[in-house]
């Protein structure tokens, strides 16, 4: 007999991975705010035009909310983030075979949906996205759903290794030249965003729609696919020997937590060197090195921090606060592009370019604090967030029940 059809129910869930996927979805919008509140090269390069007065300074308090921001949150987030999405294509995909469905159909219907989300998130709201590349990413690494941990963890290393390799041979041959226009391009260009984003919503396309299909089309082929897939597979072989789940002794816990405090002194490391030689092109290809491998190193103690805590306070506030946030994460990730365009962007507020970086993360704080409690209050009495039951009624074809009480 097989196990009625559809969504995993609550009470099935492991609590740990929905923790963490709170936990990394809180931190993610940490640096996700930069890119709200100012330019979208200050991403790259904090330093840009820093003494202008287009988005702000980098000295004083500026500079060391950007710092913590580096060190610990900027790819952190998103890499632990990346690594559940690629345990939750086995979970979901081990659920149906359990139930005697067709899992890998249900998995393709369920990211094309995913995929269309995101390309809506896109084009209509916030370039940004990470949505349809997870999509895409997911769309491949469900066909090595069989393979075991060591082969998955071994691919993941393959392409881990893509991107920094080529970076670092750009360094080698070709010097700051390579990334010269996006390291420091036109003032002009970074006020011309500014007033693009102050501007209404049919003036915002302009920027976005470019941003948007550079992002999805060449950025996605030689880039970001390497280092999403790459996570993700490792995320796969960590639920595969019991990582993510929470199986595995303390000891192999703080092993973790002490390789992500190793991670914070390389990063910390990246930024004496590249500060050392005045934030020059040249130094960048090596500097963002540094935070490449840092970040998956404090991801990793951050999975560990995190496991070791709710296996201690498994009924605690803060774990059920953090589980109640992962359960909605597709609802939250879209409420924070919500809040923040309608505060920053010119069909609302238009505060964009205006808001320092300290001002940034209290606002952050306030997102937190209405996300976790709108969180908890709506799983009360809802089984699902209100666009993950759009996602899943949508993927099995017919309405699922979303009270509790049906």
């Amino acid at each position: 007999m097989t196990r009625d059809a559809g969504p995993t129910p609550p009470s099935e869930r492991i609590v740990s991975l929905d923790a963490l996927r709170g936990f990394a979805l809180l931190g993610i919008f940490l640096i996700n705010v930069w890119v709200f509140a100012m330019p979208e090269q200050t991403l790259l390069n904090p330093n840009i035009y820093a003494d202008s007065t287009v988005y702000g300074e980098f000295t004083g308090a500026n500079y060391w909310a950007w710092f913590v921001g580096h060190v610990f949150a900027q790819s952190k987030f998103i890499t632990l983030f990346s690594a559940l999405f690629g345990a939750g294509v086995l979970l979901f995909v081990e659920s149906k075979q359990e139930k005697g469905q067709d899992a890998v159909r249900l998995h393709y219907r369920r990211t094309a949906i995913l995929v269309a989300i995101g390309l809506a998130h896109a084009y209509l709201l916030w370039y940004g996205d990470i949505l349809v590349a997870y999509g895409l990413t997911g769309l491949f690494i469900v066909t090595l759903r069989d393979w075991d941990a060591k082969r998955l963890a071994g691919l993941a290393a393959v392409f881990l290794a893509f991107v920094p390799l080529l970076e670092l041979f750009a360094a080698v041959t070709v010097g700051g030249e390579a990334i010269a226009g996006q390291w420091t391009p036109p003032e002009a260009a970074i006020r011309q965003e500014v007033a693009t984003y102050r501007s209404g919503w049919i003036e915002q396309m302009s920027h976005r729609v470019s941003s948007t299909f550079q992002r999805q089309t060449t950025g996605f082929i030689g880039s970001s696919f390497w280092r999403i897939g790459g996570v993700m597979l490792l995320g796969m072989a960590l639920y595969r020997n019991g990582v993510l789940t929470g199986e595995r002794s303390d000891r192999l816990y703080r092993r973790l937590v002490g390789l992500g405090v190793g991670g914070v002194a390389l990063v910390v490391a990246g930024v004496a060197y590249v500060e050392a030689n005045n934030w020059s092109a040249d130094a960048a290809l090596y500097w963002r090195q540094f935070n490449y491998v840092g970040s998956l190193l404090l991801a990793g103690g951050y999975l560990g921090a995190v496991t070791l805590y709710v296996r201690r306070r498994p009924d605690g506030p803060v774990t059920n606060a953090l589980a109640a946030v992962g359960r909605t994460a597709f609802t939250n990730y879209l409420l924070q592009t919500v809040i923040a365009t309608t505060l920053f962007y010119g069909h609302g507020l238009g505060l964009f370019g205006s808001v320092n970086r300290v001002e940034q993360y209290a606002l952050v704080l306030v997102v937190w604090a209405v996300q976790i409690a709108l969180s908890v209050l709506w799983l009360r009495r809802y089984r699902f967030g209100p666009v993950e039951w759009v996602w899943r009624t949508l993927t099995y074809g017919e309405r699922q029940p979303i009270r509790k009480s049906e």
